[in-house]
This record gives structure tokens, C-alpha cells and sequence, in this order.
């Protein structure tokens, strides 16, 4: 194995390292503030910046890393407190969409300021990180997309 090798899986280690390590703490602080987790936030925030505030299943899927399926199944609950209903397609009546409602919208807006926040303590953590934050939010990006 040469050290390249190693290089990249040292890297694909730290990259999961640190995601769940934000994961579990984002996910303490949504629970404890707004009652959801960073996964629930997520699928809440893609259907948010959808216009109108709706999108099929296969669209969220794309934006937060989940089958269509697993779409649903996340979206249940949700839909169960009322952050979430959803509507037939006027295209399709086959296609079932999920739309944000007012509720759900309430919930992302306050939610976000929750991570905002997280994010903003742990970023005091890793100053050299948090002044780079742009940059490296780029080059992440790059690795998806």
C-alpha cells in the first residue's frame, strides 16, 4: 500500500469522523430545542428551498442523500406533527409531493437558527477552520456535486 493510499483513507476516516461528530451534536441540539433531528432538519430544509415549498420524494432523495423510499418513511412522522402534508401532483395524480406547511416552515426557520448557533460554538473550537469556512465549504462541496 503506499502512503497516497493511505492518504485518501485517512482522509474518508477523518470526513466520517467528523460528520458524526457534528451529527451527534446537532442532533442534541435540535432535539432539545425544536424536538427534530439534523436528518428531520434536513429533509425539512430541502422541501423549504423547493419552490413553493414542495417536492416529489425523488427530488428530496437528492438533496439529503436518502432512497425515495427512505424519503417517505422519514417524511411519516413528520407529516404526523403536521410539518409536512401531501399533495397530489396537478401534472401527475399519480405523483404524491410533499409540501411544507406553515408549521413546518415556522419549525425550519427557528431550527436554523438553532444550527446556527451549534455551528457557531463549534467553530470557536477550530478558529484556523472557522476564518477558511468558505473555502472549504467549496472544496466539500466539489467532492458531491
Amino acid at each position: 500500500m503506499n502512503s497516497n493510499s493511505n492518504e485518501n483513507q485517512d482522509f474518508a476516516l477523518a470526513i466520517a469522523a467528523v460528520w458524526n461528530s457534528l451529527e451527534r451534536q446537532l442532533d442534541g441540539s435540535l432535539g432539545a430545542i425544536r424536538g427534530v433531528s439534523f436528518a428531520e432538519y434536513r429533509l425539512l430544509r430541502a422541501l423549504s428551498e423547493a419552490p413553493n415549498s414542495q417536492a416529489s420524494r425523488i427530488d428530496v432523495s437528492r438533496n439529503v442523500g436518502l432512497t425515495a423510499s427512505g424519503v417517505t418513511r422519514a417524511l411519516r412522522p413528520l407529516e404526523k406533527l403536521g410539518l409536512v402534508s401531501t399533495v397530489k401532483s396537478k401534472r401527475d395524480a399519480r405523483l404524491a409531493m410533499a409540501k411544507l406547511t406553515p408549521a413546518g416552515r415556522e419549525l425550519v426557520s427557528d431550527a436554523s437558527s438553532v444550527v446556527n448557533d451549534t455551528m457557531t460554538a463549534i467553530l470557536e473550537r477550530a478558529p484556523k477552520l472557522a476564518a477558511k469556512l468558505d473555502n472549504v465549504s467549496s472544496l466539500l462541496n466539489g467532492l458531491y456535486r
